[in-house]
């Protein structure tokens, strides 16, 4: 089965900086697949975790993050539309963060910080190791959805586009022979 991978905290302000281009290359036996420059790569080749584990920590020169998804589990997500239940709001964009873990204990949704009216992040779902969620531009402090997903949910995170997660569906289906979406 494929794994997607999401690294955790590369390339921020210069700090741990890797190039994901090249390391997907250096993969190439997983017939990797690099997608953006934040750290997340589509494994197409059948591997087992541990494999993939062991593959990453040996190319990365530093100490990182990294939770490992099977595909099936974001392909299954993506079209499962968890934001279909959500009008659409102007200047809104879409989120999914990937949890190291399930939390203990999920808070109420939707989850809105700051609250009422005037919130940027609103988390509207949470799937397993996934919250889901929507983030707008209010005020002059941005809030990040990341850093409301794991204080809130009290587990470490990483967060990407809704854009990025239609591209990794797009690199699995091209992994089973199939045409994307």
């Amino acid at each position: 089965m494929a794994s997607v991978v999401f690294l955790r905290g590369i390339n921020v302000g210069g700090h741990r900086p890797l190039r994901p281009a090249a390391l997907a290359k250096d993969l190439s036996a997983f017939d990797v697949v690099n997608v953006g420059a934040a750290g997340t790569f589509v494994f197409r080749k059948k591997a087992s975790q541990a494999a993939v584990r062991s593959a990453l920590l040996r190319r990365i020169p530093f100490e990182v993050e990294f939770m490992i998804c099977p595909g099936k589990d974001l392909a299954d997500l993506v079209s499962a539309d968890p934001f279909a239940r959500e009008a659409s709001r102007e200047g809104a964009r879409r989120f999914l963060s990937v949890l190291g873990k399930r939390p203990r204990r999920p808070p109420p949704l939707p989850l809105l910080q700051p609250a009422g009216r005037a919130w940027q992040v609103k988390v509207v779902a949470l799937r397993g190791r996934f919250a889901v969620s929507l983030w707008r531009r209010v005020g002059k402090r941005l809030i990040y959805p990341n850093e409301v997903v794991e204080k809130e949910l009290a587990v470490p995170a990483t967060t990407r586009g809704w854009e990025t997660l239609l591209k990794i569906r797009d690199r699995l289906d091209e992994s089973k022979g199939m045409d994307p979406r």
